[in-house]
């Protein structure tokens, strides 16, 4: 139960560092409690096959935002570097 416990602190701290740079209006603020509050509606559940799914949804959700920060990334430079003529 140890080892769920130090996986789930470990995505909680991964998911509050990658809210840093949500966008939007007040997005790390929305971002951050959000996440927040999802970690605290679940903080009671003991069934380790529900605290594994759960786990597996925020690894899924933390891929989106990551894959969000690239796209991000990938227009500004392309808005930077592309041509037009």
């Amino acid at each position: 139960m140890s080892e769920l416990r130090s996986k789930v602190i470990t995505l909680y701290k991964h998911l509050q560092y990658l809210g840093r740079d949500y966008p939007g209006l007040n997005g790390p603020q929305k971002f951050r409690k959000q996440i927040h509050d999802a970690f605290i509606n679940n903080k009671d559940e003991r069934d380790p096959k529900k605290i594994v799914a759960l786990l597996a949804q925020g690894r899924y959700l933390a891929k989106e935002v990551e894959a969000l920060y690239s796209l991000k990334k990938y227009r500004s430079v392309k808005q930077r570097y592309s041509y037009n003529d």
